[in-house]
This record gives C-alpha cells, sequence and structure tokens, in this order.
C-alpha cells in the first residue's frame, strides 16, 4: 500500500477558525481554499500541491492530525486496523481511524498531488508530533511502523522521541514524543526553522505568543490557542543540521 502525499490537518475549535485561518497562512504563505464543509485548504503558490488543510471542531481546544491520501483506502484501512487502528466513521470514499493510544488520522483518495510546497521566508510546517503517554509508547511506535509501509522507522535525537519519515517528496512527516507522565495523548505542529528565533519574531508579531524552550525548538501558541513548535531542523530536509 503506497501512500502517495500526506496533509497536516490544523484543527481548531469552530468559533476561532477565521483567526486560526489567518494566522496559519501568513505563516504558510498561502491563501485560503473554497470551504469543504468544516474544512479549507490552505493553498500554496501556482505548481505545487497543498498539504495544510484547517479544520473546526465542535469541543476542545483542537490539536493536529494527517491525512494520508491513497490509491485504496479500504485497503489502506483494512491494513491499519490489522496493526491495531479502530475505525471511527466511514464516509463516501475517505475514512477516520484511530491508532491504539488514541490518535486520530484519516485515509483519503490520491487526486495526484506531487509537488511539495517550498520554505517560506526559512521555516516550513513538515511535521506532526503525537505527544504519547509512556504505558502507550513502545506500542504506538510500532503501530506506526508497520501502517507507514515504506516509510524510515528510526529512533529521534534524544530518548523520548521517534521519527517515522516518509519517502523523499513527500512533505508531512511524524514525531512520536514520550511524555514524562501519563496524561492524555495530543498532537502538534512543528516547522523546521533555518533560525529559530527570526522565526518566532515574525510569528509573534502575527499574534502568536511564547510558551517555553526545548532543547532544539521553542513552544509557540498560535492566536486560536493551538501550541506548537518551531525546531532547529533544516527546512529543507528536516533533519537536525549535523544530520541529513
Amino acid at each position: 500500500m503506497t501512500i502517495h502525499w500526506t496533509y497536516a490537518f490544523i484543527d481548531r475549535p469552530a468559533e476561532l477558525l477565521p483567526t486560526a485561518e489567518e494566522f496559519w497562512t501568513a505563516v504558510t504563505d498561502t491563501r485560503l481554499s473554497a470551504r469543504r464543509g468544516e474544512f479549507i485548504t490552505l493553498v500554496p503558490g501556482a505548481g505545487t500541491d497543498p498539504c495544510v488543510k484547517v479544520q473546526g471542531v465542535d469541543s476542545g481546544p483542537g490539536g493536529a492530525h494527517l491525512d494520508f491520501a491513497v490509491d485504496d483506502v479500504g485497503e489502506f484501512t483494512a491494513s491499519a486496523m490489522r496493526a491495531g487502528a479502530e475505525v471511527v466513521a466511514e464516509h463516501e470514499g475517505w475514512a477516520v481511524l484511530r491508532s491504539p493510544a488514541g490518535q486520530l488520522f484519516c485515509a483519503v483518495p490520491w487526486h495526484g498531488e506531487s509537488v511539495r510546497p517550498p520554505v517560506v521566508r526559512g521555516s516550513r510546517l513538515d511535521q506532526v508530533c503525537v505527544d504519547v503517554p509512556p504505558s502507550s509508547y513502545d506500542a504506538e511506535v510500532a503501530f506506526w511502523s508497520e501502517v507507514l509501509v515504506g516509510w524510515a522507522s528510526v529512533p529521534g535525537s534524544l530518548p523520548e522521541f521517534h521519527v517515522v519519515r516518509p519517502p523523499a517528496g513527500l512533505p508531512v512527516r511524524v514525531l512520536l514524543q514520550r511524555l514524562g507522565a501519563e496524561q492524555p495523548l495530543s498532537a502538534h505542529l512543528d516547522l523546521a526553522c533555518a533560525d529559530i528565533a527570526a522565526t518566532r519574531a515574525a510569528h509573534e508579531r502575527l499574534g502568536a505568543t511564547f510558551v517555553a524552550v526545548g532543547g532544539h525548538w521553542t513552544v509557540m501558541r498560535d492566536p486560536a490557542g493551538g501550541t506548537y513548535c518551531l525546531t532547529g531542523r533544516d527546512p529543507e530536509t528536516g533533519g537536525l543540521p549535523s544530520r541529513s
């Protein structure tokens, strides 16, 4: 089962969607598509394909999830279920699933997307980080490593990280982070930045606020209340500066 494309979804409270859309179109240098139900696509410049969407959620603070674009949604869904996923909802042509630890993701039809959007002012939204409680972490790593066939599943830069990296050309990868204590699973977006300080300043001018500093990342909060991270990874390759 080949995954031809990936979408990162920015999930935010429905009443704050206009705020989220304004911020994230500015950050990614995109424009809004026509709205499709609760979904809207961030459309990049000509000659490239979108890989980020925004969705309104009816309850809770939101977070992030992934859509996987495939030739055969039914086949992908069946393979994910064999690995331990649960089907949450089936729609005409696409399905919502849940990983063993509780992370939502979708299987959707591939419509020929193939050209990744460029780096924007030294940064690129290229990763969904799933924050996993310790009791579920090993099983979640095994699940994503099995479901994402053909992706590289490798330890991250720190013991609490594991990266599931797509083949070259696909725009969004998965980072699994083991939390330090038992708490509900969540997910957030990560941007690779050539200069974290410069990107932080630009985002603050757009209404984001600083939350905390980590190892080689800075935690931010967007104007719609969602947390995300600016990381010191290379925005072209996704790797740390000393890595490919």
